[in-house]
């Protein structure tokens, strides 16, 4: 069975529980992965500046998706 792909749209703690690997991602970025972990992937670059497709494809990569 494959895993779930990630998405823009996906919580934040919602993708480190399917691609533990992410959690290196999001803390090179600075993004919370604790409280705010709650918050879509999108949400969290627009909030803090980082370019989305480029967040996209290291989380991807990661994954394993690329």
């Amino acid at each position: 069975m494959a895993e779930k792909e990630i998405s823009a749209e996906m919580v934040i703690n919602d993708a480190i529980k399917l691609h533990p690997d992410t959690l290196t991602v999001f803390h090179r970025y600075d993004i919370d992965t604790c409280c705010g972990g709650a918050e879509t992937i999108a949400h969290a670059a627009m909030a803090r500046g980082i370019d989305l497709e480029q967040l996209m494809a290291e989380l991807e990569a990661v994954a394993g998706g690329a």
